[in-house]
């Protein structure tokens, strides 16, 4: 979700301490909670992790619905970016499930 940075760089200055930061933060959040989940040994701990991770992927997906209706996206960008988050959306349901 590197994209997401690269992307937010062309929103309005208006929006640099409000929307990009927080979409910044989402993905930042859906990455190191992976990671920290990845480190942990047992299952239930990891669960946690994955599954918080999933909320800060929700919250991605919200905030780019918000930056398209606000126009700050291109319809294809947006259509990229919704398509790989509902892609990452399913990995990590498939590690939440791996883990019942």
């Amino acid at each position: 979700m590197l994209a997401i940075y690269k992307v937010t760089d062309s929103f309005p200055n208006g929006e640099k301490f409000s929307l990009v930061d927080q979409m910044r933060r989402a993905v930042v959040s859906v990455t190191s909670n992976m990671a920290e989940g990845f480190s942990r040994f047992s299952k239930k701990e990891k669960r946690q992790f994955y599954r918080m991770a999933l909320g800060s992927l929700t919250e991605l997906q919200n905030q780019l619905l918000i930056a398209r209706d606000l126009e700050y996206l291109t319809r294809d960008t947006f259509n990229q970016l919704a398509e790989q988050s509902v892609l990452s959306a399913k990995l990590i349901n498939g590690l939440i499930r791996s883990l019942s």
